[in-house]
């Protein structure tokens, strides 16, 4: 699956330094704000600004885990294999390569043929 976004989406929020290293982390392991502020070296408050732009640009996925004592949490990771930017016909293009769901796929097939 992949997406097609404008390129100033792309490149503004991965050319903040603080956004590259959360991204570069959560792509090696779901983490939580607490863990990603450890592990980047950054306060709270900058890891929260980051994972909000990351959210905002459908980069990352935020989802619900539950510590041993119960605790609920959120963690957060990556949602996509690769970013190609490329130049066509005096265009850049960013297309962002999503890691594949495959109910989601599925079922996207059987609309579309379904469609037909």
């Amino acid at each position: 699956m992949d997406d097609e976004r404008p390129i100033e989406e792309i490149l503004n929020t991965i050319g903040d330094e603080s956004a590259r290293t959360v991204l570069a982390t959560i792509s090696r392991e779901p983490q939580s704000a607490k863990q990603l502020s450890e592990a980047c070296d950054m306060s709270l408050p900058t890891i929260y600004r980051r994972l909000e732009l990351l959210q905002e640009h459908d980069l990352i996925e935020e989802r619900t885990a539950i510590a041993d004592d119960g605790n609920h949490f959120n963690v957060y990771e990556c949602n996509f294999d690769s970013t190609v930017i490329t130049l066509q016909d005096d265009e850049y293009k960013v297309r962002i390569y999503r890691k594949e769901n495959v109910p989601d796929r599925f079922t996207q097939l059987w609309d579309e043929l379904a469609g037909e």
